[in-house]
């Protein structure tokens, strides 16, 4: 995203960890702006926010490992608090002239943090909290003092309560640490006096006045889908520059069951905007002949995508613009280990996967924003919660879900299979998440895959050797991390019997029971 000058932010340098992307989500948490940059980053471009403070992340390395991710000078220089996080806080202590050893004993998971003294940035308790390191410190920086222990840290928070230098050596960001989100508040909100003005209207006004800047008078072209972040982006721009927009929807062949008639009747009816329906599928099917590898179809489809919008751009008289969905986890998972220091994990396609001789200029919206930022920023704009908070669906649609080869035969399978599941989530009231008095119940995502396998079977009288469905649902409210849905048996038993009973093709049902990290919520 664009500096933001108008507002007091954080900058958070990412030393390699990927759980970076979870500090930002919770420094926006308390409306604060922040952004991510590599460790390395010159300063102008971190500057150029404005900041009031630094967070350090965490990361693989060691600091005293050749090559290892140094804090820069004009962090030191700046006067500006710090917050260093595991690797963070390892590499201000080794910055500042303290010690830093490897751990007789490594941290990794649940651990109780012991308080020591009253400060600004701890709750004065016993705190439950998440390790993940190997090192430790054993000797201070001169004018820190030790905050927190923990069994296996004697050092496990410290600060400069003077300059306003903290390091905790658990993770604050990540959910196992409960208090970690107040933590964090404390820091931004407390040491670095940041004013909590980073909120949906504020994202509304600065975003139509950028759009507005970049675009002028000129046309722009809308690539919607139905999902969430297609039409929050269509709605942001169309209130920028109203009837400039145009918007396409390109039937690919490759949506879930009654996708088509319902993106016609909702963005026709609750946006005003016009609707150009392009049916597409014989070229998507055409163009997957015989594709399996993920990344292949993803860059097929960006690369077929794009040449249709532009055939109708040309019947439109070549408008410059194209709105596109993309959000931050998009970015992330998607970026290149020069981008922002963490691994790549797949390819977007409406990231990674677009072709570089491409006639549109992107204009992204959401570019940075995380999932439930731009569901806050939907209904800011007055779009109806059915589909602010309808579940994520990929860009490039079942291809992803499909695994293997791509038929009409097999896409047919997999779409009666993922209606049948979403059927019975709904029934039973569990297709989105609920907070309840026992906690949270239901799905932030769920939908079945059609796996390139076949097993043996008995139906009826006759053996069959049909393929199989996997059905995948997690709960989570970043999509950073998220964790399997423990749906009730009898419930995965009435869906698994209606799609071997229902879907030809199919005689086993299968439950993903796999987190994320390690696995994706997609399976390609």
């Amino acid at each position: 995203m664009e500096p933001m000058n108008s507002l007091d932010s954080i900058a958070i340098l990412d030393f390699g960890s990927q759980y970076a992307q979870l500090i930002a989500r919770r420094v926006r948490e308390a409306h604060v702006y922040c952004e991510l940059f590599p460790w390395d980053a010159p300063g102008e471009q971190v500057f150029a926010i404005n900041p009031k403070g630094f967070i350090l992340s965490g990361g693989p390395a060691s600091v005293y490992a050749p090559g290892a991710p140094q804090i820069p000078n004009y962090v030191l220089h700046s006067g500006l608090p710090i917050l260093g996080i595991c690797y963070g806080m390892q590499a201000l202590t080794h910055a500042l002239g303290g010690i830093v050893s490897a751990s007789g004993e490594r941290e990794y998971g649940p651990a109780e943090v012991e308080v020591l003294q009253p400060n600004a940035l701890l709750p004065a308790d016993t705190l439950k909290v998440w390790m993940s390191h190997g090192d430790r410190i054993e000797s201070l920086p001169a004018g820190f003092v030790t905050l927190a222990r923990s069994q296996n840290s004697p050092i496990a928070a410290m600060g400069d309560l003077n300059r306003g230098y903290f390091g905790v050596q658990f993770h604050p960001e990540v959910h196992h640490t409960p208090r970690g989100g107040e933590i964090l508040r404390n820091f931004v909100l407390t040491t670095c006096a940041v004013h909590p003005t980073w909120t949906p209207e504020s994202i509304i006004t600065t975003r139509i006045e950028r759009i507005r800047q970049q675009v002028g008078g000129k046309m722009v072209l809308s690539a919607v889908s139905g999902g969430v972040d297609s039409t929050v982006a269509t709605a942001l721009v169309h209130r920028a520059v109203g009837d400039q927009l145009v918007a396409i929807f390109v039937d690919t062949g490759l949506l879930r069951q009654g996708e088509r008639n319902r993106v016609q009747a909702a963005l026709g009816k609750n946006l005003g905007v016009e609707l150009v329906v392009v049916d597409a599928g014989g070229q998507f099917m055409q163009a997957l002949s015989g594709v399996t590898d993920p990344e292949h179809k993803r860059a097929v489809i960006g690369e077929l995508f794009i040449r249709i919008f532009e055939e109708y751009a040309r019947q439109l008289g070549d408008p410059e613009f194209l709105v596109q969905g993309t959000i931050y986890p998009d970015v992330v998972e998607s970026s290149a280990p020069d981008r922002n220091k963490a691994e790549r994990i797949k390819t977007h396609h409406n990231v990674g996967g677009l072709p570089e001789t491409m006639q549109f200029k992107l204009v992204e919206p959401l570019r940075y924003l995380f999932k439930d930022e731009v569901r806050q920023v939907g209904e800011s704009l007055g779009l109806p919660r059915e589909l602010v908070w309808r579940q994520p669906f990929p860009g490039p649609g079942l291809a992803v879900r499909c695994l293997g080869e791509i038929t009409p035969e097999r896409l047919e399978r997999l779409r009666l299979a993922d209606a049948i599941l979403t059927e019975t989530l709904e029934a039973a009231g569990l297709l989105h998440l609920q907070a309840g008095s026992g906690g949270f119940s239901g799905t932030s995502q769920a939908f079945a895959v059609l796996l390139p396998v076949q097993s043996v079977g008995v139906m009826g009288d006759s053996r069959t050797y049909q393929e199989v469905v996997a059905i995948r649902a997690v709960t989570t409210d970043d999509f950073m991390t998220a964790d399997w849905a423990r749906l009730p048996y009898e419930l995965l038993a009435s869906i698994s019997n209606r799609i071997v009973n229902e879907v030809p093709g199919v005689n086993r049902v299968v439950y993903d029971i796999t987190s994320k990290p390690p696995a994706t919520i997609e399976w390609e």
